[in-house]
């Protein structure tokens, strides 16, 4: 009897259903078993840990995986085609890297980005907040020889950058530049996500939000973030490089309009964004990685089915390859120009979607800075309060905020 291949068996059993009845099990497990390894190779101390384990965790963790279960969409699923496809791509890319010499010097991938010559700001208001929409032509290209370029390039939307501004006032106030997480990237999400009222208000800090490709109003897909972190890892590098291509241009930006003083604080993706960015940006004055990816292939390799992975490897899509190719936008390829105080990065205990090894990655990389690992998970970050204190302290000693300012972000 022949057996169904994957794809028949995925029309059959939605992994979408099958990721709802697993929640439970999936949460009992990790927190039995591989929350314990991973916080102690954090270096957390036992009683800490023990402290952490509650109803609370239980239930930040079951979340997390509720939403990774929602995102299992098997209509996402590549093809065999699309897999022999992207093999063709990423050998074809790790050789043109290679030869010109970005695989051992990253930052030279990324091309000095042009001033903004035009842009439209329009007053609007999303969740009770007044601000100016932002947008101009994004200008980014793909390397004339790259693979993928004519498909990155076919995303039309993806052509207009937007960002979400709270700067009435003094322009030169020092400004914050808030990068979002992956799959919003609209203006009532994002203003909610990070505060920016507060921030805008409490802390007398103005505020930018831009949206990143293939997000929000820059979408071509079903959903926001659609074809920007998928197996197509060649399209994750043109997303990340247009994405600082973009926030580089917005605070060149900032700075013809008086700012002085601009630092980053990013969410998941954001978080990642706003590493990469502050590895590649001059004078930053500080960078909050929150919940922070850090590897975009090993992430990708950990959230896949056992039968994708097989498949993936199969077709060279794990191996040094891709590695070479993604480290010209890897925050781990490349150092971070914040003075070493000046770094800060958080992370859930009990984070199931970009997980705490991420964040770990990063945190050492970048000489150990100043860390916090809050009780919760990925989407509870939220709702933390050691994160708002943790934020308000790092605004404030990099000196975005003034010492009396009160904690207003948790």
């Amino acid at each position: 009897m022949r057996l169904p291949c994957a794809s028949t068996a995925l029309r059959v059993v939605d992994p979408r259903l099958v990721g709802l009845l697993q929640v439970a099990p999936h949460t009992i497990g990790f927190l039995a078993s591989t929350w314990a390894r991973s916080l102690a190779d954090a270096g957390l101390p036992t009683p800490a840990m023990l402290a952490s384990l509650t109803p609370a965790l239980g239930l930040q963790v079951a979340m997390d995986e509720l939403v990774l279960s929602v995102l299992r969409d098997p209509g996402l699923y590549p093809s065999r085609d699309d897999y022999a496809r992207a093999e063709q791509e990423t050998l074809a890319a790790d050789a043109l890297f290679q030869a010109r010499g970005w695989a051992d010097d990253p930052a030279a991938y990324h091309l000095p980005p042009e001033p903004i010559g035009s842009w439209h700001l329009v007053p609007e208001r999303a969740a009770g907040v007044s601000f100016e929409h932002l947008s101009f032509a994004s200008g980014y290209e793909p390397h004339p020889d790259e693979p993928g370029r004519e498909r990155w390039m076919a995303h039309r939307p993806n052509r207009t950058a937007h960002a979400w501004v709270l700067g009435a006032g003094d322009l030169t106030r020092p400004w914050l530049v808030c990068l979002h997480g992956f799959g919003t990237g609209t203006a009532a999400v994002d203003l909610r996500a990070f505060r920016a009222a507060q921030l805008h208000r409490s802390y007398g800090i103005n505020v930018l939000l831009p949206v990143l490709p293939l997000h929000g109003p820059r979408a071509s897909g079903r959903r926001s973030g659609d074809g920007l972190m998928s197996f197509d890892l060649i399209d994750s590098v043109h997303g990340l490089a247009q994405a600082v291509w973009d926030v580089r241009r917005m605070v060149g930006w900032l700075r013809g309009l008086g700012a002085t003083t601009i630092g980053t604080y990013g969410l998941s993706l954001g978080g990642y964004t706003a590493s990469l960015l502050a590895s590649l940006e001059e004078g930053l004055a500080c960078v909050i990685a929150g919940i922070p990816a850090s590897d975009i292939p090993a992430l990708y390799r950990h959230h896949s089915p056992p039968w994708m992975r097989k498949r993936a490897a199969t077709f060279h899509l794990w191996g040094p390859e891709t590695a070479r190719v993604h480290s010209v936008v890897s925050p781990l390829a490349l150092e971070p120009k914040p003075a070493w105080e000046h770094r800060y990065v958080f992370a859930g205990m009990g984070d199931r979607m970009a997980t705490p090894e991420q964040a770990l990655r990063l945190w050492r990389h970048w000489g150990e800075p100043r860390i916090l690992w809050y009780p919760g998970g990925h989407v509870g970050a939220f709702w933390s309060r050691g994160v708002g204190a943790f934020v308000h302290d790092a605004l404030v000693s990099s000196g975005l905020a003034a010492g009396g300012a009160e904690a207003t972000v948790a």
